[in-house]
């Protein structure tokens, strides 16, 4: 038995390499993946044809909870295991107080915009279009609700979805840890469990889940665990030809059926199947062809894309990365963006050069948040240094 499989079996393998830095490859995926999204948010926008969701069957949230494994892992991770469960369990604790807290300050500053939307444009249509009539029309219970995270605005499900998993994340890592193999089949079994018993969490008011149903969900956010808990032990990929074709016959099936209008490959007993992934597939409870597409993303990312490949560290890689590693920040600026654009859109009647403005002016705006946020983080932290610098002088 190779090296790579005792350690997704058993969790013990042979350390490869020493305990890895930051991998610009997250920072960088995550950084596009933010534009994306901030894109995928302007519904009619003609910028969005040219988004990945149209060539592929999972898009940009399955990719963003796959690097919030990843990142947990590298982030927790290395704690857990250098100074334990409970010393790690309150750093986790820590960061989802802070992103319980954007959550909120995000949903009322929505709110806000939309409201003085429909004041200035009389047009109640936004109310309706975020799904915060709920706020209006029953203030003190949607507050209760939002701050018990059963009540998601549209564009607002996200971080309730990352604070659920990161709740979990410890339990996760731990069994990941200790055999990678048995942590992907408990979070299969869980998945498909709850896909067939109809097991989601509330989201009021309504009868409706959640949008992104965590019990799915888990599934990508425990294979990024996986895949940053092999990075952390400085594991390489095995060299799988036959894995490598499988994974680009995945993309390149994927990409047929969804640039074609009809049945790509003119099988009979293959159209309503054809007809079903082109429609789209189930992103509640993350229909199989999503998970088979971004685990093949994923397999040739890490096989052919170095974590120190040139085009990470050039002037567009370090603008992404930039994003990357201030996503919190970047994704609230986003979809505030996101919100206004749509409105703006929408009362311009979507002429073709206001959405390309809009579009690129978003961009722009996100650009320079990232790229002032790594600047001002620079910036403190030598600020911090220098006393301590002055005092070993002393």
């Amino acid at each position: 038995m190779s090296g790579f499989w005792r350690l997704m079996l058993f969790g013990k393998g042979p350390r490869e390499a020493a305990s890895p830095g930051r991998d610009l490859r997250i920072d960088v995926i995550r950084g596009l993946i933010l534009l994306v999204i901030f894109v995928n948010h302007m519904p009619g926008n003609i910028v969005s044809a040219a988004m990945p969701h149209n060539y592929g069957f999972s898009d940009a949230a399955d990719v963003f909870v796959l690097l919030a494994g990843i990142s947990a892992a590298f982030a927790y991770g290395r704690l857990i295991d250098q100074r334990g469960l409970f010393v790690g369990s309150l750093k986790v604790g820590a960061r989802i107080w802070t992103l319980y807290i954007a959550h909120l300050a995000l949903f009322v500053l929505v709110c806000g915009i939309v409201a003085t939307a429909v004041v200035r444009t009389q047009n109640a249509l936004y109310v309706e279009a975020i799904n915060i009539q709920p706020f209006f029309s029953d203030t003190p219970a949607a507050i209760v609700n939002a701050l018990g995270l059963i009540y998601q605005p549209y564009y607002l499900d996200v971080l309730p979805l990352y604070i659920v998993l990161l709740a979990a994340f410890p339990l996760i890592y731990v069994t990941a840890r200790t055999s990678p193999l048995a942590a992907l089949a408990i979070s299969v079994a869980i998945w498909q469990g709850a896909t067939h018993l109809g097991l989601n969490l509330p989201n009021h008011p309504g009868e409706g889940g959640w949008f992104f149903n965590p019990f799915a969900w888990q599934l990508l956010f425990t294979l990024g665990v996986v895949i940053g808990r092999l990075g952390l032990v400085g594991a390489s990929m095995p060299k799988l030809r036959l894995l490598d074709i499988a994974a680009g016959a995945v993309l390149l099936f994927a990409a047929m059926v969804k640039l074609s209008s009809g049945n790509p490959f003119g099988i009979a007993f293959m159209n309503d199947w054809i007809d079903s992934l082109q429609i789209g597939t189930d992103k509640t409870n993350l229909a199989w062809p999503r998970v088979a597409h971004l685990a093949a993303l994923a397999w040739l990312v890490l096989r052919f894309v170095r974590s120190d490949a040139a085009m990470l560290s050039g002037l567009a890689g370090r603008r992404l990365a930039a994003l990357g590693r201030h996503s919190l920040e970047v994704f609230c600026a986003g979809i505030v963006l996101a919100i206004a654009g749509q409105i703006i859109l929408a009362e311009t009647s979507f002429t073709l050069w206001v959405q390309l403005l809009v579009t690129l002016g978003g961009i722009t705006i996100l650009l320079g948040l990232g790229t002032f946020l790594s600047w001002y983080k620079t910036l403190t932290a030598r600020a911090a240094s220098a006393p301590r610098e002055q005092a070993a002088t002393v």
